[in-house]
C-alpha cells in the first residue's frame, strides 16, 4: 500500500493547511500539542486536549485511537450517503473503512474542527472464473472509486480530450469547480479541495511521478501534474467516453456561465 494522506484544511484550526503523508507503520498524533506534549497535526480550539488522539496506518486501512477521556469523535464518509462511525472516549485503533474520511472533533464554538483523511487504495480481486479458485488472481493496477468526487475531478480534467474539441491545454482549476458545480455532490467544492483531489490521484492512486526540479515553481509543478494525470488517465482507458455522463449537463453549465 502507498499509505494515506491527512489534511486539514486552511482555517479549519486557526492556522494554515497542514498535509501529511504516512506509510505503513507510521504514526500522527493530533490535539491542541504542548512543548512537552509535541503534535503532528495541531488543532488550535480550548475545547480539545492536547493529546487529543492519533492516527496509525497498517498495510491496507487506517486505524484512529481516542485519548479523550470523554468526547466522541465522528468519522464521516463524504462521499457516500450520510455514512459515518462514532469512535467512543479511550476507544484503542478503530479501524475505519472508508476510502475518504472527515475526522470531525467537537468544540465548543458553532462549528466543530475536522480534517481530510484519504485512505490507501482499496483493491479489488479479479472475479472467478466459472468453476475457477480464487486463489492466484492479479489485481486491479489502478483501483479508483467511480463514484467518488476525486473520480469527478479526473472526468472533468479528461473531458476536452473525450469529446474532442482539440484542447489547448488541461482546464484549470477554477475551471473544474465551475464545471462540477452544478452536480449534488460538489455544490460547496472549493479550489483548495480539487487541487487536494489531484495531488490525491497523481500522488496514491495512479501513482506518477513528477520531476520538480529547484527552478520549477509551484504552479508549473501542480500544471505538470494535471497534464500527467489526464495523459495516463487517458492512454490506459481509465476515463472513457462513458463517464462523461457522470457530470452535470453542459446546458445547465452554458446558463450558470
Amino acid at each position: 500500500m502507498s499509505g494515506i494522506v491527512v489534511h486539514l484544511p486552511e482555517g479549519g484550526a486557526g492556522g494554515g493547511a497542514v498535509t501529511l503523508r504516512l506509510g505503513p507503520g507510521e504514526v500522527a498524533r493530533f490535539g491542541r500539542g504542548s512543548a512537552r506534549t509535541p503534535v503532528e497535526l495541531r488543532l488550535d480550539d480550548p475545547a480539545i486536549s492536547r493529546l487529543a488522539g492519533e492516527i496509525r496506518v497498517t498495510d491496507d486501512h487506517w486505524q484512529l485511537s481516542n485519548h479523550s477521556p470523554a468526547q466522541s469523535y465522528l468519522v464521516e464518509n463524504p462521499e457516500g450517503a450520510g455514512e459515518y462511525l462514532r469512535v467512543a472516549p479511550r476507544r484503542a485503533g478503530a479501524p475505519i473503512p472508508f476510502e475518504f474520511s472527515r475526522v470531525v472533533l467537537p468544540t465548543r464554538g458553532g462549528s466543530a474542527v475536522s480534517f481530510q483523511v484519504f485512505a490507501p487504495d482499496h483493491l479489488y480481486l479479479d472475479p472467478p472464473g466459472p468453476g475457477g479458485p480464487m486463489t492466484g488472481r492479479t489485481v486491479t493496477a489502478y483501483s479508483l472509486d467511480e463514484t467518488a468526487t476525486y473520480f469527478l475531478v479526473l472526468v472533468a480534467l479528461c473531458e476536452p480530450w473525450l469529446r474532442d474539441v482539440s484542447p489547448v491545454s488541461v482546464p484549470t482549476t477554477p475551471q473544474v469547480v465551475e464545471r462540477l458545480r452544478g452536480h449534488p455532490a460538489c455544490g460547496r467544492l472549493t479550489a483548495r479541495a480539487v487541487s487536494s483531489h489531484i495531488d490525491y490521484l497523481a500522488e496514491e492512486k495512479l501513482r506518477i511521478g513528477v520531476p520538480a526540479g529547484p527552478e520549477a515553481g509551484r504552479g508549473e509543478r501542480h500544471n505538470g501534474k494535471r497534464d500527467a494525470v489526464v495523459g495516463l488517465a487517458l492512454r490506459f482507458g481509465i476515463v472513457r467516453e462513458e463517464h462523461l455522463a457522470l457530470l452535470p449537463s453542459r446546458a445547465e453549465a452554458v446558463a450558470r456561465g
